[in-house]
């Protein structure tokens, strides 16, 4: 179970003071158009200098924070995230952020640091670790179908859906609605990401052009409101470019991540050059 207690919140106040947390009315006033969002035109829709989200040897990753940080630089990058993966039975959380820390002091790159937390139930509870202290953002992955009392897979889901005992309509419905509590619940705590959005779905063999738009657009404004970053990731080739251009033309912001596993990949792009420009459309239209 996601561990809510005894944690700073990312405005200011304590976990469990409902201040600072968006209510119906606050909501409605948020979704009226951001100053910012008329100057879309001078920003870059995705910055190749950083990477979003890398992954290390504590975790998912094959890699030193060390040989990370030297392949970042031979890369151009000036800015790495480090999203390793957690939950909350992890037990080096300390070690990790000490690490990149202290990779820090070597390198003129500026070096962040986040944890990817997977959302484990419908509405949106996380796996939080024990601990979120230090961290600069949390990044939220929706990797499991919340379906009911536990997380089923992508293979299992696939099965479900062939056999009829999952539709396809409900899986949908139930990774959107996920999504969108999920990023709710952290962005109370820490700056938040979003990675490799829906990319569950296209596991399942549902692409999101097949997908309500209402229901995406849910999914935009769920990260709009939220302030979160949504992350276009390389290695997921997520967002679609469909759903890529609904995010840039809501000013919500993007950022390239590598998601990558070993060092060699990190700020290494295709799929972001490739989408870059049809954002660029869109954060104009």
């Amino acid at each position: 179970m996601g561990v809510e207690t005894g944690m700073e919140r990312g405005n200011g106040g304590t976990v469990g003071d409902t201040a600072g947390v968006p209510g119906p009315a606050e909501t409605s006033a948020m979704a009226e158009p951001m100053p910012w969002e008329r100057t879309l035109d001078l920003m870059p829709p995705l910055d190749p200098a950083a990477d979003a989200h890398v992954h290390s040897g504590f975790a998912a990753g094959h890699d030193s924070i060390d040989r990370i940080v030297t392949a970042a630089g031979l890369a151009g990058l000036r800015q790495v995230t480090f999203a390793d993966q957690v939950d909350s039975e992890t037990p080096w959380l300390a070690a990790y952020r000490e690490s990149v820390l202290r990779a820090q002091r070597r390198t003129e790159l500026d070096l962040r640091i986040s944890t990817e937390v997977e959302v484990i139930r419908a509405d949106g509870w996380l796996g939080f670790p024990p601990d979120l202290a230090g961290l600069d953002a949390v990044t939220v992955a929706v990797s499991r179908l919340p379906l009911g009392e536990r997380l089923v897979g992508a293979a299992e889901a696939r099965k479900m859906l062939a056999a009829g005992t999952l539709r396809a309509t409900d899986a949908v419905e139930l990774v959107v609605h996920a999504t969108i509590m999920g990023v709710e619940r952290a962005s109370r705590y820490a700056p938040t990401q979003l990675a490799r959005p829906l990319s569950l779905l296209a596991e399942l063999g549902i692409d999101d052009g097949d997908i309500d738009e209402a229901l995406l657009r849910e999914c935009v404004e769920g990260c709009r409101v939220t302030n979160t970053t949504v992350e276009v990731s390389e290695a997921w080739h997520r967002p679609s470019v469909r759903l890529a251009q609904m995010f840039a033309a809501s000013g919500v912001a993007l950022a390239a991540a590598s998601d990558a596993r070993y060092a060699n990949q990190v700020g290494r792009w295709r799929y972001v050059r490739q989408l870059a420009p049809q954002l660029r459309l869109a954060s104009h239209a």
